[in-house]
């Protein structure tokens, strides 16, 4: 705790005692550009509470933003929301130093703290358990697989304020606490790249959450978040980003992502886009050369269609457009049209991967993949062309049919 680091007022009895990382350019996989905070928060009431911890590196700062309020040896209680170790590898180190009289966890999460850290004498707490701890009230709201099976979160009624865990996070580093202190397009930008990337598998248990915070009457006027700004103004807005990406209503965009060896492939994308274009469907192009994976599912959030393309290397698919399509995979994006294309020289495997993939993904397939010898000429051009023709009109189909 040798270095000054403040701690925040966000509410009454709220302070933001964070981390800052700003060095951050990958997590899970995702290009974090902008690094990423790691939220804590101290309630200073009868008695002192700690909402969450810090990644462990991050300790000291985290201690000496506490000080900067109350001696760290007068919190209390601790709450741990969430076991990942981005909030909780400093914990065990916080509680040697601070020594609480209690922890607080979900049940889930006291058996992975325990996994983790070895760490026992910890309370569990139950979904929808109210308690009235160190002069404040407090909710627990369990959030399970949003986005681990220990997730809860932690409702402050009397600051009516939503310690909401890594839902309405994202990886942000910013001398800003507040969202609306942030332009609206970065925080637009990095709300829906968070979404695509960590939560989009989850979507169906986000709106059943959401229409359940709706039914108990839970009036919030603050979101904290574990990472990223806090929200204390328009609230309606990341609410219904949240509903907007969780039905993935398609919409008149197409993303074309590929890969090329010796450029056929990518002339095959190219026409493929123009006869998107055709039929006024709004394009992003998408070479794997210079865009990573978290760039293709973030525009993919929004879009109605994908299509993939990927030259054939040693009998089967190009190990960027694997690694693209691996990714996306997991994160389960639906409501989509699209197809595979791709060029070969000898066999032809790697359209026909590309294909078996989007498959998987259960993508509303145009046709059978696309699969053009060498260098397409212009009868191949053609076809990449009506390609992206018949691409764009069942996409405007799909749309009709679903207004």
């Amino acid at each position: 705790m040798s270095q000054d680091f403040d701690a925040v007022k966000i509410s009454e009895h709220v302070y933001w005692v964070g981390a800052i990382d700003w060095d951050i350019r990958d997590f899970h996989g995702y290009s974090t550009l902008r690094g990423s905070t790691y939220n804590a928060y101290l309630i200073v009431a009868d008695d002192v509470i700690l909402i969450d911890t810090v990644k462990r590196p991050f300790k000291d700062e985290l201690l000496a933003r506490v000080a900067s309020v109350v001696d760290p040896k007068k919190v209390r209680y601790i709450i741990s929301n969430h076991s990942e170790p981005d909030h909780s590898s400093s914990l065990p180190e916080v509680i040697d130093y601070v020594k609480p009289e209690k922890v607080f966890a979900s049940k889930l999460g006291l058996k992975d703290l325990e996994g983790y850290y070895g760490k026992d004498g910890i309370d569990t707490v139950s979904d929808a358990q109210s308690m009235q701890l160190g002069g404040v009230n407090l909710t627990f709201l369990e959030t399970k697989m949003i986005h681990w099976p220990d997730s809860m979160m932690t409702y402050l009624a009397d600051d009516k304020l939503l310690f909401s865990q890594d839902g309405f996070g994202m990886h942000l580093a910013t001398s800003e606490r507040f969202a609306d202190e942030i332009p609206e397009a970065t925080r637009d930008e990095e709300n829906a790249k968070y979404f695509a990337n960590i939560l989009l598998p989850y979507k169906q248990l986000i709106v059943k959450l959401l229409d359940r915070v709706k039914a108990l009457g839970i009036d919030i006027q603050i979101i904290a978040p574990d990472h990223g700004p806090i929200y204390r103004k328009d609230l309606d807005k990341p609410i219904d980003q949240y509903y907007k990406w969780c039905a993935q209503k398609p919409t008149k965009k197409a993303v074309i992502t590929f890969d090329t060896m010796w450029g056929s492939t990518e002339i095959m994308a190219r026409a493929i886009e123009g006869g998107l274009e055709s039929e006024g469907i709004d394009v992003i192009v998408l070479p794997l050369k210079s865009s990573e994976r978290s760039i293709v599912v973030t525009e993919v959030l929004e879009a109605g269609a994908l299509l993939v393309g990927s030259p054939t290397l040693n009998n089967g698919i190009f190990p960027t457009v694997a690694d693209v399509l691996t990714y996306m995979r997991g994160l389960k994006p639906r409501n989509l049209v699209g197809s595979a294309f791709g060029s070969y020289g000898w066999s032809g495997e790697g359209a026909r991967q590309v294909n078996d993939y989007l498959t998987q993904m259960k993508i509303d397939l145009v046709g059978d993949p696309l699969n053009l010898s060498f260098r397409p000429d212009s009868d191949g051009i053609e076809q990449c062309r009506q390609l992206g023709v018949l691409t764009g009109r069942k996409l405007k189909e799909v749309i009709q049919s679903g207004s």
